[in-house]
């Protein structure tokens, strides 16, 4: 088990007494002050995740050994790569998230947090890959089966929406129409249906409009510039919750300028 990290207050003389009881506590596996895992709690995970400190995030959510801390530090993890890291970094960072969302799932099969994630970090990893790359390594598989999974358990989960909706989106977009719907099942309709879906279940979200938008430009981007453009605005003006919406914000604003400058 991994000790916490002692500050130097804890470490002065006046304090040995709680260092002691500190030690004594993690090492009988009494839950003590910092969290049941004896680390820290999933509260500061979220809090590390709200402010921007992904990495963060991801260390204590790893280290409570939760299905549900498996799922934010993946999650974490997944986001730090795709908004932050440097290209030489995004592909061990993502397969890590990928290994953590695994042991999420393998923690508790019915953690619906698990399998998004799980589809998030694989859909993420294949961009990093290409699209021959991800075809061999049997991606768009994963990703459809992930976010069915996560819908299966939990039929509400707006956000495994969007990932099934930007799954169907991006293949019938690449592929055509034809090809995506004989290789993997893809369908414009059943894009429209997810996003749709995702809106009547979060509408205050600021992903759900970006994703829509993302997915309608992914599809035709003449045929759907209008329609992109007003879930755009409409993501630009619902206010940012934490820093993860702060990027998708600026996601969006970027999306919407080039939109306006280049038609597509």
């Amino acid at each position: 088990m991994e000790l916490p990290n002692y500050n130097q207050d804890m470490l002065r003389p006046g304090n040995a007494a709680g260092l002691l009881l500190s030690c004594i506590l993690v090492l009988v596996g009494v839950p003590s002050s910092a969290g049941a895992s004896g680390i820290q709690s999933i509260d500061e995970a979220q809090k590390a995740y709200a402010e921007g400190r992904f990495t963060d995030a991801a260390r204590i959510g790893e280290a409570l050994g939760t299905s549900r801390g498996f799922a934010l530090a993946a999650e974490s993890l997944s986001i730090h790569a795709h908004y932050i890291a440097g290209d030489d970094e995004k592909g061990v960072l993502l397969e890590r998230a990928i290994g953590l969302a695994r042991k999420a799932i393998d923690s508790d099969p019915d953690n619906a947090e698990g399998h998004l994630q799980l589809a998030r970090a694989i859909g993420r990893r294949a961009q990093t890959v290409g699209a021959f790359g991800a075809a061999g390594r049997g991606y768009a598989e994963k990703i459809r089966e992930s976010a069915e999974n996560a819908l299966r358990i939990d039929p509400e989960l707006a956000a495994a929406h969007l990932s099934l909706g930007r799954w169907h989106a991006e293949l019938v977009g690449t592929l055509g129409s034809f090809m995506a719907r004989v290789l993997y099942r893809a369908r414009k309709k059943d894009a429209l249906a997810s996003f749709e879906r995702a809106l009547e279940l979060a509408p205050d979200s600021k992903a759900g409009p970006l994703e829509y938008a993302l997915g309608m430009l992914a599809l035709d981007k003449t045929k759907h510039r209008e329609k992109a453009r007003e879930m755009l605005n409409r993501a630009i003006g619902i206010p940012a919750r934490d820093a993860y919406e702060e990027f998708l914000h600026a996601r969006a604003i970027e999306r919407l300028e080039t939109l306006d400058a280049t038609g597509g």
